[in-house]
C-alpha cells in the first residue's frame, strides 16, 4: 500500500517530487508508525464491515481500528466479537490490498481469545490498541499481544497503547504516571508501534468538551498533558516513540461563535473557492488548524471517526519542497560538523545540528507521505485527495 495510491500514476506524478513510497505490514516499524497518517476508527457491530474496509481502502484510508470498546454497548460486545470473527474471515477469502487493521479490546483476556478464533484469518491483522494504558494494566496487555503472536505463528502483532487515564491528567500523578507507562513501553519497545491520545477522557475527566471552533491546544488542561506525554515518551535522541494527535469530533456544520479558519487566499489562487466553503460547512476548518497544530507539537498522525477527515490528515502530512530542501541541505554528509547556512529558500536560516532532529522526522515523513513539487500545496493535494 501507499499514501495517495488511490489516485492514479499520471495525478500522482503531477503532484509529487518525490512519490510516497510502498510498504507492506512486514515494513520497518519506524516506517509503519509513521505511515499510519488517519487512523480510521469504526464500531466492530458493523454488519457489512469488511465491504467497509475495502470501500476505504479505495478511498485512501491506511490504518483502521475495529473497535471492541467505548463505541459499543456492553451488551453488544460478545456479538462484535463474533462479528469481526466472520468478518475477517471474508477478508481473507481474497486478496485484495487491506489497511493495516487493529482492533479495540476492553481487556487482555480478549487478545488471545480473539486470536485463536480468528485462526488462519490473523494474517490480516496488524495488531490491538489498549484502552486505558497505565503501568499496572499495560503489563498485562503487552504480555498478552506477545503470548497470541507466539501461540498463533503471526510474522508480528503490534500493539498502540492509548493514554487516557485519570492519573496522567491529574497533576499529583502525572509524573509517576509518565514514568511508569515509560517503563512499560520500553520493557516492550519491539511491539509497540505507536502511542494514542484519549483527549476526549482527558475532558470528561473535567466535564469539558471543546467546540468545532477550538482546537484541543485551546483547552489548555489538555495541552499540557499534551506536551508532557511528548516531553517523557517522544523525544528525539532514539528514546522516543511516534504519538499520535487526538480525535476530531465534529464532522456536521455547527452554529459559528467565531470566524472561519482557513484563509480565503490559497483557494482564490487555485480556483476552488468552493471547497473551502464546504470545509467551513463541514466544521473542517478547525481539523485543519489542530492537525497543523499536532505537528507543531511534535505529533504524527491522527484518530478520526469519519471518513471525511481522512484526506485532511493526508494532505498536511505530505512534506512541502521548501520543507525537503531544508532536511536535505542539513542531512548532506559533508555539513557533519555542523554550521549554519542560508535556506535554499532564502528565507530562513538552517543551523545543522540544532535542527538535524528535525530534518531526520522530516526526511522519514517524506518517504511515506511523498514530497510536493515546488508549485503544489495542500488545496492542490486535498483536490486531488477528495476527487477519486
Amino acid at each position: 500500500m501507499r499514501h495517495f495510491g488511490h489516485i492514479s500514476p499520471t495525478v500522482r506524478k503531477d503532484l509529487f517530487h518525490q512519490e510516497p513510497a510502498e510498504f507492506t505490514g512486514a515494513s520497518p516499524s519506524r516506517v509503519l508508525a509513521a505511515a499510519l497518517g488517519a487512523t480510521l476508527y469504526s464500531p466492530a457491530t458493523r454488519p457489512a464491515l469488511a465491504a467497509d474496509i475495502r470501500k476505504q481502502a479505495g478511498r485512501g484510508v491506511v490504518s483502521m481500528v475495529l473497535c471492541l470498546e467505548d463505541s459499543i454497548s456492553d451488551a453488544d460486545v460478545s456479538a462484535a466479537e463474533e462479528n469481526l470473527v466472520r468478518q475477517f474471515a471474508e477478508l481473507d477469502a481474497d486478496e485484495a490490498e487491506l489497511p493495516l487493521l487493529f482492533i479495540r479490546v476492553r481487556t487482555p483476556e480478549q487478545i488471545p481469545d480473539l486470536v485463536r478464533r480468528l485462526g488462519g484469518s490473523v494474517r490480516r491483522l496488524a495488531g490491538f490498541v489498549l484502552p486505558k494504558f497505565d503501568e499496572s494494566r499495560g503489563i498485562a496487555f503487552l504480555e498478552a499481544v506477545a503470548q497470541a503472536e507466539a501461540a498463533s505463528g503471526a510474522p508480528r502483532l503490534y500493539a498502540m497503547p492509548v493514554l487516557e487515564t485519570p492519573d496522567l491528567l491529574h497533576l499529583e500523578t502525572r509524573v509517576e504516571a509518565l514514568a511508569g507507562i515509560s517503563r512499560t513501553v520500553n520493557s516492550h519497545r519491539e511491539r509497540v508501534l505507536a502511542l494514542r491520545l484519549g483527549v476526549t477522557d482527558f475532558c470528561s475527566a473535567y466535564g469539558l468538551r471543546r467546540t468545532p471552533d477550538m482546537t484541543a491546544y485551546d483547552v489548555q488542561i489538555v495541552a499540557g498533558v499534551i506536551a508532557d506525554v511528548v516531553n517523557v515518551l517522544s523525544r528525539a535522541d532514539g528514546t522516543g516513540f511516534t504519538v499520535t494527535g487526538p480525535v476530531w469530533e465534529y464532522f456536521r456544520s455547527q452554529q459559528r461563535l467565531f470566524k472561519p479558519q482557513l484563509r480565503r487566499s490559497p483557494f482564490l489562487e487555485e480556483g476552488v473557492e468552493e471547497l473551502r466553503t464546504a470545509l467551513i460547512e463541514h466544521d473542517l476548518d478547525g481539523l485543519l488548524r489542530e492537525i497543523e497544530l499536532d505537528r507543531a507539537n511534535g505529533l504524527l498522525g491522527k484518530t478520526c471517526i469519519h471518513p471525511a477527515h481522512v484526506t485532511p490528515v493526508h494532505a498536511l502530512s505530505v512534506v512541502s519542497h521548501e520543507e525537503f530542501c531544508d532536511a536535505q541541505d542539513i542531512l548532506r554528509p559533508e555539513r557533519g560538523g555542523g554550521g549554519v547556512m542560508r535556506s535554499t529558500y532564502t528565507n530562513k536560516m538552517n543551523e545543522v545540528k540544532p535542527h538535524r532532529a528535525w530534518a531526520e522526522r522530516t526526511m522519514l515523513r517524506a518517504e511515506v507521505f511523498g514530497v510536493a513539487k515546488e508549485e503544489v500545496g495542500f488545496v492542490d493535494l486535498l483536490t486531488a485527495g477528495l476527487q477519486v
